[in-house]
């Protein structure tokens, strides 16, 4: 029976795609070609023991209850057999169990390849094989993107199925590679086979390495032999010492300050120790909540310009190898020169003091790309330095050397290997709706996408241990997911282990149901990180095309115990009331927390994240920051005013009615209402959205609602983003708060900027429970199903406080 037909499977197909679902055919046989099983049958006693589904009746098939590789039980048909074989004879070549061999396919399609883990006689005298199936690049999610994959490589599956002896087209010499190989063995097996094999392929849509003892290739009753050396346990340097994190396209840290909280709470320490985002307000904001932060406010791509000529500049230098203690980050923007080497300089020339930065780019905008040091000049302050291109220090070499001495010291820019683990999330604006003009075929030619790419090209030359990159849902629908598939086979490319899967905010604890789309890798020797299981309930809004609604994290497990779902109330109903045009960036509470949600959410910054700002030191103090809304135009806070209960919205207001096919038009019957500016109360850009029938305008929330997602953009023209009871739009750190951010974290830029670090950033509720996932992977757990989570959002805050304090005892 082939892959398309319904199967007598072990374990449920990674996929369900169509292209991996081909018809059955039968391999015609010339009449006096050889085709039957050799040797001795398997004694009886040995085949039932080693195959007792094939044993339960003396039927031609029964059903058994069989257990999934999700943890599911399920009822599943197996053909009965009357005796098993180890060797059979097809076209006059021996074949053993356990060989590796092509399935003949449909007509013009490539044949298919498979293990045969069995050679049985059914009872009513046929003759079967079990296959267990490899799969192409292309055959997995990787899908179009198999180009990036060596055409040689295939991937193992715990896909079995039972065809006919006959569909056996010919053997094929499979290597298996072990991730602990060198380099030199691994190129020797490959020029010895027709194909080679280091990774599972398995459900739902995730690459794991192949560990085989001692690096020997044994596939022994088509199951996996596990490697013995001891991944649970890293070395004791490794053991000791702080994991690092490279936030990419970082906007104001929220991810990788999630990753770090839940890593604390498993018992490992993961710190941010570098940061890079576009957004110069993102970098402000990210550099005060995490001063120990090397945060670089610049361009993706040219950070990866500039990591490679570092590298260059260290091995220039003989840095690299280095065993050199790491200093204080600051150091490296002393005030006093640490060598003076008494550089005489000729008359009217200026004298360079110090170097004391280094970007790649164009920091003097002159059209003139390329990599510049900022110059502190002899006899002048800061505010006289300078950038200057590498080509006209010529003279300065003294000075540059001393400056990347330092900055290798301190780690201001990482080298292949300093950085652990990688997380980041790309913008892919050429995939949004929201784009007339995108590139459906091709979207990797749209420069909208190109992030994508860099993100990639810097995964590969630093080379981390574990990466986790986030994106929207939408990744997996436009171009038939052609984003999402690149991404995944980038990383395999690149022998990363991967593992896809979406996350609904909400189903962790806060009121939104925002989802997102997330992507682990890990190093070939690390376990591969799971995905946290739910633990609140949630309406899930958004569309998942049905081929990836199974790695919805939760998606069939019902059974869960969730808590209730959380509310906009249980969240912002204690915070004070301010007006339309409020302007503080800081104020007191003046209520005290009404809920659990909000009692913990208001924690200092040193029980969060263990320090706090040296210049105020908010240990002991309460203060509330970014609680003001974008202030309205008077037209629309007219109009806001005139939106009369939570639920409410502009078809409540009057000059318009609702006729029976739900699209809202002008009344007829009176003279329509005007604001003060003589404009329409209700705007004619709001009759007409989404064909009349949209609630979305001038929309009120109450309290006991969710959003569907938080915005980056706070007007209400389209959206439901009016506070319950207070005539203007929800207030940064309202959004915050529906983003899981704790208080203490504070936002900087104009309000119309805030809004945007917030509604980009990923929610807390999501990145603690996956900072905690990384940390058990880092502790060698290897899990086949999402993992339980033993706390809940925002109750871990908490708990952090009290490990911290522990701590410090």
């Amino acid at each position: 029976m082939g892959r398309g037909k319904k199967r007598l499977e072990i374990a449920p197909s990674p996929s369900k795609t169509s292209s991996l679902s081909p018809k059955k055919t039968k391999k015609s046989t010339p009449k006096d070609a050889e085709l039957r099983f050799a040797g001795a049958p398997v004694p009886t006693d040995e085949a039932k023991s080693r195959w007792p589904h094939r044993y339960q009746s003396k039927n031609k098939t029964a059903t058994i209850l069989v257990t999934l590789s999700d943890g599911s039980t399920e009822e599943k048909e197996f053909f009965q057999a009357r005796c098993h074989y180890t060797q059979a004879i097809v076209d006059g070549v021996v074949i053993n169990l356990f060989d590796d061999a092509y399935i003949q396919a449909s007509e013009g399609e490539p044949d298919f390849i498979a293990k045969l883990v069995e050679m049985f006689e059914t009872v009513s005298g046929e003759n079967y094989i079990c296959t267990q199936w490899f799969y192409r690049a292309k055959d997995t999610v990787i899908k179009d993107q198999d180009y990036l994959i060596d055409t040689r490589r295939v991937f193992y599956s715990d896909v079995k199925d039972d065809n006919p002896l006959s569909c056996i087209s010919s053997k094929v010499k499979i290597s298996q590679l072990s991730a602990s190989m060198d380099i030199a063995k691994k190129e020797a097996a490959k020029d010895s086979c027709d194909l080679y094999v280091d990774m599972m392929y398995s459900f739902p849509h995730a690459f794991t390495s192949l560990c085989i003892d001692n690096g020997n290739s044994s596939l022994t009753d088509g199951m996996i032999q596990k490697e013995i050396s001891d991944v649970s346990k890293p070395p004791e340097d490794i053991q000791q010492s702080k994991r690092t994190i490279l936030d990419l396209y970082s906007g104001c840290g929220a991810m990788s300050s999630g990753l770090s909280i839940g890593a604390s709470l498993a018992g490992e320490t993961i710190v941010t120790r570098w940061a890079v985002d576009f957004n110069s307000y993102a970098c402000a904001s990210l550099k005060y909540n995490h001063p120990g932060t090397e945060v670089r406010n610049e361009d993706a791509e040219d950070y990866l310009v500039l990591l490679k000529e570092w590298e260059n500049l260290c091995k220039e230098f003989d840095l690299v190898r280095s065993k050199e203690v790491e200093l204080e980050s600051q150091e490296t923007d002393s005030d006093e020169s640490e060598i003076d080497d008494g550089l005489a300089v000729p008359d009217g020339e200026f004298e360079v003091e110090k170097v004391v930065a280094i970007c790649y780019g164009d920091p003097n905008n002159l059209k003139s790309r390329g990599l510049h040091f900022k110059v502190r000049w002899k006899g002048y302050g800061r505010a006289d330095d300078t950038w200057e291109p590498i080509d006209g220090l010529s003279k300065c070499k003294d000075r540059i050397k001393e400056f990347v001495t330092r900055g290798h010291r301190a780690r201001i820019l990482p080298l292949p290997g300093d950085v652990d683990f990688i997380c980041g999330g790309p913008p892919c604006q050429g995939i949004s709706g929201f784009n007339r003009f995108r590139h459906a075929c091709d979207p990797l030619e749209d420069k909208k996408n190109r992030q994508l790419v860099v993100f990639m090209n810097i995964v590969e030359f630093l080379k981390p241990r574990y990466v986790l990159m986030e994106n929207v849902t939408d990744i997996l629908k436009f171009a038939k997911g052609q984003l999402a598939s690149y991404a995944v086979g980038r990383l395999v490319s690149m022998n990363y282990q991967t593992r896809l899967g979406i996350m609904a905010a909400g189903a962790y604890g806060v009121p939104q149901c925002r989802m997102r789309f997330f992507l682990w890798g890990a190093g070939k020797m690390e376990s591969l990180p799971q995905f946290p299981l739910p633990t609140h309930e949630v309406l899930k809004k958004g569309v998942v095309i049905n081929e990836f609604k199974e790695i919805i994290i939760g998606h069939g497990n019902e059974e869960c115990k969730l808590q209730k779902t959380v509310l906009l109330g249980d969240a912002i109903s204690d915070l004070p009331e301010v007006a339309n045009d409020a302007d503080q960036d800081e104020m007191p509470y003046s209520n005290a927390p009404r809920t659990v949600f909000q009692k913990v959410i208001r924690l200092k910054r040193r029980d969060i994240f263990g320090h706090t700002d040296t210049k105020k030191n908010d240990s002991h103090r309460s203060i509330l920051y970014d609680h003001r809304p974008l202030q309205l135009n008077q037209d629309d806070f007219e109009r806001v005013c005139h939106v009369p209960y939570a639920g409410a919205n502009f078809r409540n207001l009057p000059g318009v009615i609702v006729g029976p096919d739900n699209v809202v038009i002008l009344d007829p019957s009176v003279e329509r209402p005007l604001c003060t500016s003589g404009k329409p109360l209700v705007p004619d850009y709001a009759i007409k959205f989404e064909d009349g029938k949209s609630t979305k305008p001038f929309g009120r929330l109450g309290m006991d609602d969710i959003v569907a997602t938080v915005v980056t953009r706070a007007e209400p023209h389209n959206q439901v983003i009016l506070h319950p009871s207070q005539d203007r739009v929800l207030s940064v750190r309202e959004n915050a708060r529906l983003q899981g951010f704790p208080d203490c974290y504070k936002l900087y830029g104009p309000i119309k900027e805030r809004y945007i670090q917030v509604g980009n950033a990923v929610s807390f509720s999501v990145s603690i429970p996956l900072g905690y996932c990384l940390a058990k992977a880092m502790q060698g757990a290897n899990t086949a199903t999402p993992l339980s989570i033993p706390f809940k959002f925002p109750d871990c805050l908490g708990q952090l406080k009290t490990v911290r304090q522990e701590s410090e005892d």
